[in-house]
């Protein structure tokens, strides 16, 4: 299972301009020798007053450009790591999903092969529940979750910082794991 690309198609239909001319634009404004930064700042310009939020546009402009001209693998962060996700439907409420997800996960020794540093975090919102680890890899876990109707909640899980698509595969397969024990 591999980690899927940016879809062009959502940024043709919010932007109304075809990806083919994105492409084109970027390329003849030179962005192939530019850093990612620079290339989301011209397109939040270019944006401007065309899409609600340029720069939550600009970003996905620019990681599927990345993308496109080999810069960035799908999955793969600016800084050259890589980060997986997953996600599922559980029962329960949003404090009762974040408890279980605690007793499951909290004391766990480790996490996919690698030692937490330190206790996870816990935080909240009227409509969030946030958990958090840091590992000793360097990589960090971040699960949100949040009702999704009547006694059920979706729970996603982000796993960034890791070293390389095959640890992008070894830690969705663990995530997906976790999921279903919830």
């Amino acid at each position: 299972m591999s980690t899927r690309g940016t879809s062009t198609r959502g940024i043709t239909e919010a932007t109304g301009t075809p990806w083919e001319t994105w492409t084109a634009r970027l390329d003849a404004h030179g962005a192939r020798r530019m850093s990612h930064g620079r290339i989301a700042q011209y397109l939040a310009e270019q944006l401007d007053g065309v899409v609600e939020n340029p720069g939550w546009w600009a970003q996905q402009i620019t990681v599927a450009y990345e993308q496109h001209t080999g810069a960035r693998r799908p999955g793969q962060a600016g800084d050259g790591s890589w980060a997986v996700s997953a996600g599922r439907t559980v029962p329960g409420t949003p404090d009762e999903v974040l408890a279980r997800w605690d007793a499951l996960m909290g004391a766990a020794p480790e996490v996919a092969g690698v030692a937490p540093e330190g206790r996870p975090g816990t935080s909240a919102t009227e409509t969030w529940r946030y958990w958090r680890m840091r590992l000793v890899d360097g990589s960090r876990v971040a699960v949100h979750i949040r009702a999704k109707d009547a006694g059920r909640c979706t729970v996603g899980v982000s796993h960034s910082g890791l070293a390389s698509p095959e640890d992008v595969e070894h830690r969705r397969a663990f995530w997906k794991e976790r999921l279903h024990e919830l």
